[in-house]
């Protein structure tokens, strides 16, 4: 008799408990959230939360665009910080590389017109260049994922999308039933 109180309450809840909307979440262009380890140092680009079709926005050289978006998740935050400073020493990693050529080249001919290869001076710029290149895989190692793992952690961190606990126990709909006159809670959900 209760089950059927109980099978009889579930049908008759009285109104959903939130109406089911369509996930606001951020998406990458397709061929930016291909990108893995070692990958195009370019920008990203993104459709911000609540936008569909083919409207994508430059997420910034250092992600700077995507940051008003996330900024309510502090582990998106996290990860998009761990992307701008591999950004910045990217950045950094170029500017010493072409620092370095310059010298090299500015003293091959820096002595009274004859041609000196292999100086001194020449030999720390070359050092440093192939020092700065090497440098380069280890910094382009991460960066892209730091970006694409700031996207996940947002569109993972939101209500209502799948992956967190609560969105998929959370009852589509809740009302009350009497049983033998005493009141029953009735609960639905919606596979």
């Amino acid at each position: 008799m209760v089950t059927a109180a109980l099978v009889a309450g579930l049908g008759l809840a009285a109104q959903p408990a939130a109406a089911q909307s369509t996930p606001t979440t951020i998406r990458l262009l397709p061929e930016d959230a291909e990108r893995g380890q070692y990958g195009h140092q370019h920008n990203f680009y993104f459709l911000p939360p609540g936008k569909t079709g083919e409207d994508y926005q430059n997420a910034g050289f250092f992600g700077g665009k995507l940051r008003p978006y996330i900024k309510n998740n502090a582990s998106a935050l996290t990860e998009l910080d761990h992307y701008k400073a591999n950004k910045t020493a990217y950045l950094i990693d170029k500017i010493v590389l072409v620092g370095s050529l310059g010298l090299y080249g500015s003293q091959v001919f820096g002595h009274s017109g004859d041609a000196q290869y292999f100086n001194s001076t020449q030999q720390v710029a070359a050092g440093v260049a192939v020092a700065s290149l090497l440098a380069t895989i280890f910094i382009n190692r991460h960066t892209n994922e730091y970006l694409k793992q700031a996207v996940d952690n947002y569109n993972t961190g939101t209500p209502g999308v799948h992956g967190t606990l609560w969105p998929r126990l959370r009852p589509a709909g809740l009302g009350v039933a009497t049983t033998a006159g005493r009141p029953v809670l009735a609960l639905r959900w919606q596979l």
